[in-house]
This record gives structure tokens, sequence and C-alpha cells, in this order.
């Protein structure tokens, strides 16, 4: 049976081939959003893929803020480790990004040293330092002073796909947060590459070895993500100093891949999230027949998310038990790892994407397009773009499902 994992660590870009659509006859599997390296447990070993000893850095934030950080390791003693059985408590690591009052200060490290070791091992990447990633150039500042009123940030979560990182999310929530957001990006524990904790201890990907990916094992995976993201709601007012700053009423979860089918169990769970977005995600977790009203928004690669096609066919399903607001964009020439770090660094690195769209402009794009859907539904603001095609951003189009056209 192959392996149905997505693809592991943050560069893992150079793999060339289209989002996988369907499951392999016989396997039960459900559709995942990459097709692993190794397709079989018995199929030889790939060989490394040389990238460039390069200098690797994020474009700089589009907003007019500066921007601080701050790393939270969070315990939720009332829930036990989904994935651990010998853990009787969950543990989590955020982190949060927010506007800031100086840019003073050390700059964030992209990820441990440990964790781009292990991420760029994972991934089958040779040529390069072991800590290039750590050394990856960021903007916010680290414990920077927080600015705003109290009450005055809107609080967007973040959640990044299945073996990721939460530092592939680190472009946008620093654009985000230059634009006046609290951002809260959760490294959701045992379904990355690596957790790496404040003491040194690295959590590895305990649920990339359950096998089969069906629809139980996504299900838990909703459930999972869900639970974390009102875990982490829980407690910012107790683990953050500058929370007085964040407005309760407007919170928004946004995620790439697994975590954007997860915005769907965190939103039908939890009341206090009133927006939700998939980028580039199967909807792995199931929309309801009794309906999700509250405003979402899908955003994909054109190849594999144009509706009608078969790679469509889950949003599809989801789209008609979506009963609030909700808009199907998709962008010309960008492929899954287009719409983070991973497709920006790795074309930096040397390494093929598979996008015909360059990746500093995949960034521009979902820049805009995240902000402008948090910008209407948390902020009322109203965003053309949103409703047709823009002239300043053409690869985007607007798509009506119904006649299973975008344009």
């Amino acid at each position: 049976m192959r392996r149905t994992a997505f693809a592991a660590g943050l560069l893992l870009v150079a793999i060339t081939a289209s989002c996988a659509s369907v499951p392999a006859p016989g396997t039960g599997n459900v559709p995942v959003d990459r097709p692993s390296r190794n397709p079989s447990p018995n199929a030889p070993a790939e060989p490394p893929r040389t990238a460039r000893a390069v200098a690797l850095s994020l474009p700089g934030p589009t907003g007019s803020q500066p921007v601080g950080t701050v790393s939270l390791h969070l315990t939720d003693t009332a829930r036990p480790d989904p994935w651990d059985p010998a853990s009787k408590t969950r543990e989590l690591m955020v982190s949060l990004w927010y506007p800031a009052t100086e840019t003073a200060g050390r700059a964030a490290p992209y990820m441990s040293v440990k964790e781009s070791e292990l991420t760029l091992k994972g991934a089958g990447v040779a040529g390069v330092p072991s800590d290039l990633l750590a050394r990856t150039r960021t903007h916010a500042r680290v414990d920077a002073p927080p600015a705003g009123r109290a009450g005055e940030l809107p609080l967007v979560v973040l959640s990044p796909g299945f073996e990721k990182t939460l530092s592939s999310l680190t472009g946008l929530a620093e654009d985000l947060a230059s634009r006046g957001y609290a951002v809260a990006a959760i490294s959701h524990t045992h379904e990355n590459l690596a957790t790496v904790f404040p003491d040194g201890r690295v959590a590895a990907c305990r649920a990339c070895q359950v096998h089969p990916h069906d629809q139980a094992f996504w299900d838990k995976v909703g459930a999972t993500r869900a639970g974390d993201v009102s875990f982490v709601l829980d407690r910012l007012p107790s683990a953050w100093d500058g929370y007085d700053r964040i407005d309760t009423s407007r919170i928004a979860m946004v995620g790439h891949s697994a975590g954007g089918a997860g915005s769907v169990a965190a939103l039908l769970k939890d009341a206090r999230i009133k927006a939700g977005m998939n980028i580039d995600g199967l909807a792995i977790v199931p929309v309801p027949p009794s309906g999700l009203g509250k405003p979402f928004l899908f955003l994909g690669a054109q190849a594999t998310r144009t509706p009608g096609t078969r790679e469509a066919a889950s949003w599809e399903t989801a789209w008609r038990n979506l009963t609030g607001w909700k808009r199907w964009l998709v962008v010309t020439g960008a492929e899954h790892a287009s719409f983070t770090d991973t497709g920006l660094l790795g074309e930096q690195a040397g390494l093929r994407t598979g996008a015909t769209l360059p990746a500093a402009r995949s960034m521009e794009i979902t820049r805009a397009y995240v902000a402008a859907f948090l910008d209407l539904h948390l902020r009322g603001t109203p965003q053309p773009m949103l409703d047709r095609a823009s002239a300043g951003h053409p690869e985007v189009k607007v798509c009506a499902v119904e006649r299973r056209s975008c344009a």
C-alpha cells in the first residue's frame, strides 16, 4: 500500500509531480495533497537532491508597522496527547507575531538549528549546511514591545500542512502582523517532522507512521487540530503579556493543506472563530449536511483546484454545505508549495518547485488575498478583488462553481 503522507520537510519542493487527486486503487486511502517520495515501502530510496548553499531570506512585510514575535510553550493538562499513548498531556509550541512599537532588537530565527537539520534530512536535501534554514533571514524582532490599544487587534490562527512546521507560514504571518493583526501559528505536535521544545526535547512525527491514511485518520487529524486551536485560544490570555490588545470578537483561522482542512473542524467546534480559509488543501474534514454558515474562502492552484476536475471534488462536496459567504479562487501557474515559504526558499536554493509562477509573485498574491479576506470579515472593509477579477492580480481567477468555470 502506497504511503499517503504529505511530502516531508520544508524543502520538499523538488518534487515536480502535481498534487495527488484520487486514492490508489484498492488502498482505501483518502486522497492527499502530495505523493510521498517513495510510493511503496519496498521502493528503492531516492537519491538526495542537491541544493545551493545560498543565503535564504523572506521578502519584507508590506504593512506599515514593525513586527514583533514571541515563542510560547503551552501544555494542556486536561487532554492526553492523541498520538502518544504514554503522554497524559498535550504539549504545543506556538509562535505569535504582532505589530510592534519599534524595530530594535534581535531578529527572530526562522527555525532552530535542530529543526533545520531534521527538516533538510527528512527532505533528502544535500549539499547545504545543516543550519541553512536556521540562518534564513526574517523581519520580526524577538520580544519587541507590542503596539496597539486594548482590544484593537484582530487575531488570526495559522495552521500548517501535515508534516510541516509552523515556520512554513512565517512570510504570511509577518505580513499580517505588519498590517495590524495578531497572528498565532501552531506547531501541531507529532503531526509535523519535528517539534523542538525549549528544553531540547524533540517530538517526532508519530502520526506519519499511522496507516492507512483513511477518512478515520483524517477525522482524527481534524479533531486534534480543532482541540489545539481551542486550547491555544483559552491559554493566550495568561501566556502573552500583550493579550489585552486582542479583540476576542474578531478571530479567524487560516490553514494551508491539512491546516486548511482543519479550519473546518475548528470553525464547527469553536464559536469564537468567525471565519475560515483553506489554502490548497483537500477538504478531508467534511462540512456536515447541516451546513456551516461562517464565511469561508478556498484559495488554490488552478491546475488542481478548478471546479469540475477530479482533484477539486472534495472542495465541491464541501461547497454545497457552506451556507454563509463563500468564495473559490484559483491561481494560474501555482502549485501546492507556492502558497507557503517552501516554494520561495526552495526556488532561492535552486530546487525545482513545479510551479511556473515565480515564487515571489506567489507570496505577493497569497499575502494580498489572505489579507483581503480578513479585512472583509474581521474589519468590515469591502474587498472587490474577492468578487471579480483584479487588474492587479491577473493570475487569480474567481470561480463560478455551479458553472464549473473560473475567470
